[in-house]
């Protein structure tokens, strides 16, 4: 530009530093490196566009009454189990090039479709691999809840089937908690977030949509705003910690452990009220996004921390970097006050073993935090890798709860059939070992399935009563449930208490309009361990239903 305003009055062109010297002699102007951006998402941000957005949530909250509790956000994120984020180390100041971290390079995909509300509540994630089989070994991970959901597609990724059993475990997850007759759900143009199919469990339960404009989420979307990045950035550095610990490749078996290890550190009330907040929606700003299409970000100045007060030191063995380093400072001091000769090469040859024995003492230190993580990470990758890979169930989708009642009753069967083996008087030394209760010591089930102890705690397995909904109502408190296939192969919902988890009634779909009450929950047993905060109460029940000798609610049933 500037050669041809010189060329039209017939004038040399300008040098080949005349732009940056140009720059010098204007203070108002600095060079800054500018940032590729894509020509569709560049023309998304139009305050106009982004102005009618957010009239559209204003509106349809107004509409249909909705609360900051119903309004709910979800997406799906990628994850490929072998991939580290990026990030910065400490490296030598002679190092020219950008430094290089080793990562597994295992680029199998997984999905998490996951689901946030305005008030940092976040639901269970719906995590899909890729593959055909759910393996045992997968859901008997120790720290994997028991709600999440696992799910199989051929390549990993979300479709309209995966995306319609989404919206059913979204339901589930949220129906109990809703303030209000609607629930809001924020989604992106995905093509499975539109099918028909979903389009129409919307509004059979009484789920808004909306959608947001194209090439927007960046802006828009609470979780790419303040949730999926942290977490991904905290699943990366759990890679890294496998990697420090000679783990160099990923599978399904070490992806859920670590993922949920990112999942607790990063999906916090904190990050999520946060996400809501830069989205503009919950307290409702506009003003603070489209603000953003122009504000440039600055990183505060972290705060100077105020050195520590020395403490006085007493001569001795040195154990540690800070006591090597108080003894060679207490010695410098002695030798300095050394009047009768130049102590200078004494200090020269101290200053030498005291810079040596620090170094020595760091790496010492540093030594045994790796072997210490080392040995931690063999013996779990050990336990990971003895697991049984049985394989539970083809395709489809399973929670984790669901998966290890499974795996327990085939372990009730193998048992029975071993006793049986016994009995029949087949020889000893073929049979495996049996495994028995670890509270009453019998076999044919385990402790978590132990009659004994349900009975003394009546949380599971009690007599069940059954009435019509009409006769039945909470009156304190809310429940939590979960749903399994019944041996009706129909869906039983059990609900259960949210805070000690005992199990209070069920809705069994092989019994339409009806409700279950576990008896056990109401009996003698339970009523010694506190004070009832529920009451249950029967107008009539069925005639194939005897009188519970013993227990409290039968006083209040009306013969049939």
């Amino acid at each position: 530009m500037a050669n041809c305003l010189l060329a039209d009055r017939n004038a040399s062109p300008v040098g080949m530093h005349w732009a940056n010297n140009f720059i010098k002699r204007q203070p108002e102007l600095k060079m800054r490196f500018f940032r590729r951006y894509d020509y569709q998402r560049a023309k998304c941000e139009d305050p106009t566009i982004i102005r009618n957005w957010f009239r559209l949530v204003e509106n349809t909250i107004a509409k249909y009454g909705i609360q900051s509790h119903d309004i709910w956000n979800f997406d799906e994120t990628g994850f490929m189990m072998g991939m580290i984020s990026s990030g910065m180390v400490v490296t030598g100041s002679e190092r020219l090039g950008r430094p290089r971290s080793v990562q597994p390079g295992n680029r199998e995909w997984i999905t998490v479709i996951q689901a946030i509300n305005a008030e940092g509540q976040a639901i269970e994630p719906f995590i899909i691999g890729a593959g055909q089989n759910h393996l045992a070994n997968w859901h008997e991970e120790p720290t994997l809840p028991c709600d999440w959901v696992i799910a199989m597609s051929q390549n990993g990724w979300t479709n309209n089937e995966l995306g319609l059993e989404w919206l059913k475990h979204f339901d589930r997850r949220t129906a109990d908690r809703s303030v209000g007759s609607y629930r809001l759900l924020i989604l992106d143009g995905h093509e499975s977030h539109h099918s028909v199919e979903f389009e129409r469990y919307c509004e059979a339960n009484k789920i808004i949509t909306l959608c947001m404009p194209a090439h927007s989420s960046h802006l828009l979307q609470p979780l790419d705003i303040g949730c999926f990045g942290p977490l991904k950035k905290a699943y990366g550095r759990e890679i890294e910690d496998l990697i420090r610990r000679s783990v160099h490749h990923i599978s399904k078996t070490e992806f859920f452990p670590a993922f949920a290890a990112a999942f607790q550190a990063t999906m916090t009330e904190k990050n999520i009220r946060g996400a809501f907040r830069g989205a503009g929606l919950v307290p409702f700003d506009p003003e603070s996004v489209i603000s953003k299409l122009d504000v440039q970000l600055r990183t505060p100045t972290p705060p100077v921390e105020e050195a520590s007060q020395a403490q006085p030191w007493t001569s001795k063995t040195p154990k540690t970097v800070l006591e090597a380093e108080s003894q060679s400072e207490y010695l410098y001091r002695r030798i300095r006050r050394h009047q009768s000769s130049s102590p200078e090469s004494i200090l020269g040859a101290l200053k030498s073993l005291a810079k040596r024995t620090k170094a020595i003492m760091h790496e010492n230190a540093l030594l045994r935090a790796e072997l210490r993580e080392v040995r931690e990470a063999n013996e779990i990758l050990s336990r990971r890798r003895r697991a049984k890979r049985i394989r539970l169930q083809k395709g489809g989708m399973m929670t984790v709860g669901e998966a290890r009642d499974l795996i327990d009753q085939m372990d009730i069967d193998m048992q029975v059939v071993a006793e049986s083996s016994r009995s029949g008087g087949q020889g000893r030394s073929a049979r495996p070992g049996v495994r028995r209760c670890g509270i009453c010591g019998k076999t044919g089930h385990n402790a978590r399935t132990c009659q004994e102890d349900i009975e003394r705690t009546a949380s599971a397995f009690s007599v069940n009563v059954i009435i019509p909904p009409k006769s039945f109502k909470i009156t304190q408190g809310t429940t939590k449930y979960h749903t399994y296939i019944a041996d009706s192969k129909k869906p039983y919902h059990t609900h259960f208490c949210g805070d000690c988890g005992s199990a209070l009634y069920g809705e069994p779909e092989a019994f339409p309009d009806t409700v279950s009450i576990k008896a056990g929950s109401l009996d003698e047993a339970f009523t010694n361990l506190g004070t009832i905060d529920a009451e249950a109460f029967t107008v009539r029940r069925k005639d194939y239903l005897k009188p519970l000798e013993g227990a409290k609610q039968v006083e209040g049933m009306i013969s049939p």
